[in-house]
């Protein structure tokens, strides 16, 4: 059987014309940047001022991270097709791409899931916070979420690596995405897509649903407040991050539990990148855009490097 294992497959990204693409490109290009320097900024925040040296900023900022290696990971190849029209991708880029979107999405899910559970500590249980969250248990959960799913998405990329694929080398996907890499193979995946259909309840839905658990304690909690002020509080200290989960979550666990369908691939192609560019660049304005607390941090970073201009 010809087999194609070792050859560069091709990614036939949007369906668009030529003139769409300088378009299509200074797009990418914005949100890359958006995302690159937004995240960065939290990250500088968050480390080189202490107010912000709490339990919900150090999940932010490793959130922030996280978020800069999941856009770079596709974007920059995602433009150089838009501008170049060159579709092609080496099978060891593949499989990293396949490596890099099974350990972000996982990490960022946890993450997520982690922070929820930090504000239902902080807003149920307020007295016991810092107790519960302590520095031990913050740096083991973080530890956690990177280097648990490691082995996980190495997984994925030697299985991936050892298919053949002589069906096709054309991806209908702007990055090397599982799912589209399984349909093209002609060896048999049925282990890969057994360990799919497992992780799933585990990986995926069961940190959305522990979220969603959060929050319904926390609205609760929040509604049993007596003022208006400490209501308003409460809320808009978490309702920033469950904005974020509703778009991640819903994108991404949502293309991989919906059907398969040839009509929607174009659909999930845009899903897919919602999930993968559009949030990642929103989360930084998200948190800090309501947040007095970053906007405090910014100014006094910016009181103690930036020198004044003299009268």
């Amino acid at each position: 059987m010809n087999s194609t294992t070792k050859k560069d497959f091709y990614l036939l990204a949007f369906s668009h014309s030529e003139e769409d693409q300088p378009l299509l490109f200074m797009g990418l290009l914005m949100i890359y940047l958006t995302t690159v320097l937004g995240n960065m900024m939290i990250i500088v925040l968050v480390c080189l001022v202490s107010q912000l040296h709490t339990p919900m900023y150090f999940f932010l900022c490793n959130l922030a991270f996280q978020d800069i290696i999941f856009v770079s990971a596709f974007l920059p190849k995602l433009m150089v097709i838009t501008i170049t029209m060159d579709i092609s991708i080496s099978f060891p880029s593949c499989i990293s791409q396949v490596f890099l979107f099974a350990f972000c999405i996982d990490t960022d899910i946890f993450l997520l899931a982690t922070m929820a559970y930090d504000r239902y500590v902080a807003i149920c249980i307020p007295l016991r916070y810092y107790i519960i969250m302590n520095t031990r248990v913050c740096v083991l959960l973080v530890t956690m979420a990177w280097i648990l799913y490691i082995p996980n998405a190495m997984c994925y990329s030697l299985l991936l690596s050892g298919l053949s694929f002589c069906k096709s080398q054309d991806v209908n996907h702007f990055f090397c995405e599982l799912k589209m890499l399984l349909e093209i193979s002609c060896s048999d995946t049925s282990c890969v897509k057994t360990i799919m259909s497992a992780e799933m309840p585990f990986l995926g839905i069961l940190p959305f649903v522990l979220i969603l658990t959060s929050y319904v304690y926390i609205i609760t909690t929040i509604i049993k407040l007596q003022t208006s002020a400490a209501k308003l509080k409460a809320f808009s200290s978490c309702s920033s991050h469950l904005t974020v989960v509703l778009l991640f979550c819903g994108t991404s666990i949502g293309i991989y539990i919906k059907p398969d369908s040839k009509d929607s691939q174009e659909q999930e192609k845009f899903l897919s990148l919602l999930y993968i560019a559009v949030v990642p660049m929103l989360n930084p304005l998200v948190y800090s855009l309501r947040n007095r607390q970053v906007w405090t941090a910014a100014k006094i970073l910016l009181a103690k490097y930036v020198p004044r201009a003299p009268l």
